[in-house]
């Protein structure tokens, strides 16, 4: 039997949009209040840095993929560049990344439908799953298409606000808390309110905002013009960190000083409640709502094509290697939901504080997926100097840029270690990677 093969159905459209909701996290939306208490105005600095290595991390992932027309995924570039043990690891811990973050965003779906009805959180968690679920199995351009619409209702909500910040910036209006004005920016206390640590410590949180904005390199497979659709997505992602994120805080920051944001809720709210917009607080839900329904959506996309490539390099079960009469690989996507389901019901047993130890558990894993795109960008350098020479997307400043990324990966992971709310997840992830290396070792015994 002739070997299945993804379909590649998604345009360009589909491939930018992907790009823009792989760059507006949930994070943004519902984690930059706290960020925002930790490091204050120099939030800014924080999603700069954090926003232009990932930039370098996604261009050494495009020339990668462009080397090898036969990449379905860095799992595959990992292990012939690193070796089997990479592909596997990472494969599986790519894997892991989607289903905790899927987990947590699915929950957050029932959290914020409560909004409007008094019914228990999982009915809508599941409900919203077993939607997903139906409309990724029928063909891969209606993720694109789900993917598109999302993140358009994303950047209509960031640009609103930001076009409204302006505004009110220019005439000076006063608000309840002072004038909107640039010196709210240095006012309450400096650029860093907090010292130093505040800064180091909001490097984390603004590390998960930005988990899948590698979703380029998963959708390679099924792209129409990988050659043209990859770098142009790619290439735009700085333009966008400087909009959608550089831009929507500093306008936050100068509308409302830093002092009276609240870390609990979505400062987005704040800014629309000042213009005087009575429904201000349902339209961020709803907004807030379609994010995680579109991480979740991501997460099945994303976890469904891990678990097939680890089937076709004989790193996972054969029958995750099935593909529909649509051509998506829909034993691996029920086996992603099934999971995904699984721990939906069980998280509305678990603390408050089990949510912040599985996003930075993803987090940390996330960190190890980026970390293995730059080496074995640094091996490919070295390994393949033909392919390098005839590149017609060459990543800028390797391998020095690698390298100096890849410190930046260290420094943050230490950061953790010494930050109370980050000590022990960042201390329980090493199990996950003792598991997988038991398992790599039982399974080439």
């Amino acid at each position: 039997m002739a070997k299945q093969e993804l379909k590649r159905d998604l345009q360009n459209r589909h491939v930018q949009l992907i790009a823009i909701g792989g760059t507006i996290g949930t994070g943004l939306f519902l984690g930059s209040g706290k960020a925002i208490q930790l490091a204050g105005p120099s939030i800014i600095f924080s999603y700069l840095i954090i926003g232009i290595a990932l930039f370098f991390v996604m261009r050494a992932l495009g020339e990668l993929l462009l080397s090898n027309a036969g990449y379905t995924s860095f799992t595959e570039f990992a292990a012939e560049y690193i070796g089997p043990w990479a592909g596997f690891v990472t494969g599986w811990t790519y894997w892991f990344c989607w289903i905790m973050t899927a987990m947590a965003d699915i929950i957050a779906v029932g959290v914020y439908m409560q909004y409007w009805f008094d019914i228990p959180q999982w009915i809508p968690a599941l409900i919203c799953l077993v939607i997903l679920l139906g409309l990724n199995l029928l063909t891969v351009k209606l993720f694109g298409e789900l993917e598109f619409w999302f993140a358009i209702i994303k950047v209509i909500t960031i640009i609103a606000m930001i076009v409204a910040g302006i505004i009110l910036l220019i005439i000076g209006f006063k608000t309840s808390t002072g004038t909107v004005s640039l010196t709210n920016l240095w006012s309450h206390g400096g650029m860093f309110p907090n010292g130093i640590s505040g800064f180091l410590l909001s490097l984390q949180l603004v590390v998960f905002s930005f988990v899948g904005v590698e979703l380029v390199g998963v959708s390679a497979a099924e792209t129409a013009n990988p050659r043209k659709n990859i770098p142009s997505a790619i290439n735009k992602i700085p333009v966008r960190i400087l909009l959608f994120y550089v831009g929507a805080l500093f306008v936050i920051l100068v509308v409302n000083p830093w002092t009276q944001l609240d870390a609990t809720s979505s400062p987005f709210v704040e800014v629309f409640a000042l213009i005087g917009i009575p429904v201000a607080a349902g339209i961020i839900n709803f907004v807030v709502l379609t994010s995680a329904a579109s991480a979740c959506n991501s997460g099945l996309f994303s976890t469904s094509r891990i678990l097939y490539t680890l089937s076709r390099n004989d790193e996972a079960s054969a029958k995750l290697a099935h593909l529909n009469k649509q051509a998506v690989p829909s034993n691996a996507l029920f086996t992603s939901t099934i999971v995904v389901s699984i721990g939906a019901l069980l998280s509305k047993l678990i603390p408050d504080q089990a949510f912040t130890v599985v996003t930075t558990i993803s987090a940390i894993c996330f960190i190890w997926v980026w970390s293995i795109i730059l080496i074995s960008h640094i091996r490919f350098t070295k390994m393949r100097p033909d392919l390098r020479a005839k590149s017609t997307f060459k990543a800028p400043f390797t391998p020095f840029i690698n390298y100096l990324i890849l410190g930046l990966f260290a420094f943050i992971l230490l950061v953790m270690l010494f930050a109370e709310a980050t000590r022990l997840s960042l201390m329980m992830t090493p199990i996950w990677f003792i598991l997988l290396a038991t398992l790599y070792k039982y399974k080439n015994r």
